[in-house]
């Protein structure tokens, strides 16, 4: 049997300067003649490791709170900016007293409940919350369980990260390096543990694995799992629709369509026919919730003195333009466009049309964008907006809950942290549209691949498009077993 000879991995450093020099820490560049393998710290173990490292680093951000903070009033979790919805929701969502999300009512005129009456989260995420709940001990004072509670949860996001890290290390065969920005993410650290989204995000990069190795239907099972944990997974079935189109590929496209429906019904079908209440509260709550932090409409809201009472129309008719605008692109670009840059497009699109921006909505960008533009210069100068935000937000909470002392940051300097948060996204997607219109820049094409994490749709000529190609680059050289015809022409 003929052994097949696989390339080597593509190093960072010799394609990034940003790399390249701050690979000086650990001694400079990899040379020419430097052993590449053999060795038990392989790309992607390098990966999960700093992963973990930055994992716990976030948790220490959080120590004073879980000292003290969370549980000293209001405005010490937002002065030393370690606030978490975690341990609150213990008690706020009835975990404490042994309710079971969706089947068990809130009681009402409790004031810890509020004006919520069921778990206001996905069933996958309503399920983590409670798994996490049964293996906190229930002794001791309420301050202790909550705690207990969010080192429970911690524990079980660490294991998230920790796959999050492996598969999109694995997502491009020979760029596993591509992933060591999502490890070193600043926000990742800082937002990790806010809330239970690192969930839904490692069902999606598992999908989006799936997906490059060419099993269409695990991923579908995996995105209709990441879609019952949050919605927004859903959007990468447009982006496999438009491209699926373009290329032809019905055939997989159909197997994914089924296999996310199938699992999105297995875990939300129970619950559905025994607690429709409880059930659709999440999307209840998510049409009829009115503008909120960090969004653009609160922008335009607190800058107009507009309340904007039609915001959720507003938020819905600008997210389905910008996702036209995207297919749109999908169809007229000189090339088809990458699977991971379409998907960091869409994604982005929803958080920049959404009616709210929670910190931790940043963590659902950050795999994508690594595998979408590699670059360090341009992750980090998108980082440093969104870090800018996060400040932003708790040091405003921090005045509006000081009263007279004012400690913190004003309105007009928490409107500057969105407008941060929103030119520094925007920044980002531009470089991406920049990259599928002029593939001969983008950083993963360079060596003539076409699209690593496509699966069935890299190599594939295309049988729709809105434009010809355009010529072949000339500084795209096509690697070996992995050749692109730049411009060749459209089949019949």
């Amino acid at each position: 049997m003929t052994k097949v000879h696989e390339e080597p991995p593509v190093l960072p450093t010799q394609q990034d300067e940003v790399a390249a020099a701050g690979s000086e820490l650990i001694g400079g560049p990899l040379g020419r003649h430097a052993r590449l393998g053999g060795h038990r710290l392989t790309p992607v173990r390098v990966v999960i490791l700093v992963a973990l490292g930055m994992f716990a680093l976030g948790m220490v951000q959080k120590l004073p709170c879980y000292d003290w903070a969370w549980f000293q009033g209001a405005g010490s979790q937002y002065t030393h900016a370690c606030y978490s919805d975690i341990p609150h929701l213990y008690s706020a969502r009835g975990f404490a007293d042994g309710l079971i999300p969706y089947f068990d009512r809130f009681p009402d005129g409790d004031p810890k409940y509020g004006d919520m009456q069921y778990v206001e989260y996905p069933v996958l995420t309503g399920a983590f919350m409670q798994f996490a709940s049964w293996l906190t001990p229930g002794g001791g004072s309420i301050q202790h369980r909550e705690q207990l509670y969010w080192m429970v949860n911690a524990g079980m996001l660490m294991i998230c990260a920790v796959v999050i890290a492996y598969c999109v290390a694995r997502t491009h065969r020979r760029r596993p390096w591509d992933a060591l920005p999502f490890a070193l993410a600043p926000a990742f650290a800082l937002t990790a543990t806010i809330n239970w989204d690192l969930l839904a995000i490692a069902l999606t990069a598992a999908a989006t694995l799936m997906w490059s190795r060419g099993r269409a239907v695990l991923f579908g099972v995996f995105i209709g799992l990441a879609t019952a944990a949050k919605l927004y997974p859903v959007l990468l079935l447009g982006v496999l629709f438009v491209l699926c189109w373009r290329a032809g590929k019905w055939r997989a496209f159909g197997a994914a369509l089924l296999g996310a429906a199938g699992s999105w019904l297995l875990v939300n079908g129970p619950v559905m026919y025994f607690a429709w209440d409880g059930w659709k509260r999440f999307y209840v709550f998510s049409q009829e919730r009115p503008i909120d932090f960090g969004s653009v409409w609160l922008l335009i809201s607190q800058r107009s003195g507009n309340p904007l009472d039609g915001a959720n129309t507003y938020a819905t008719v600008l997210t389905l333009l910008l996702c036209a605008a995207i297919g749109l692109l999908t169809l007229a670009a000189p090339r088809r466009p990458r699977f991971a840059q379409l998907a960091f497009l869409v994604v982005a699109a929803f958080i920049l049309a959404n009616k709210v921006y929670s910190p931790q909505y940043v963590l659902w960008l950050i795999p994508l964008a690594a595998l979408a533009r590699p670059r360090w210069r341009d992750f980090l100068i998108w980082q440093t907006g969104e870090v800018m935000y996060f400040l932003g937000i708790w040091f405003y909470l921090a005045y509006t809950t000081s009263g007279d002392k004012h400690q913190g940051l004003p309105v007009e300097g928490y409107q500057l942290a969105i407008a941060a948060h929103l030119i520094a996204t925007l920044y980002l997607c531009a470089v991406v549209v920049r990259d599928i219109l002029l593939p001969e820049r983008d950083v993963v094409r360079q060596d003539g691949s076409d699209d690593p994490s496509g699966g069935v749709l890299d190599g594939a000529e295309d049988v729709f498009t809105l434009a010809h190609m355009t010529k072949a680059p000339q500084d795209a050289a096509p690697s070996q077993g992995q050749r692109v015809e730049w411009g060749a022409d459209l089949r019949d």
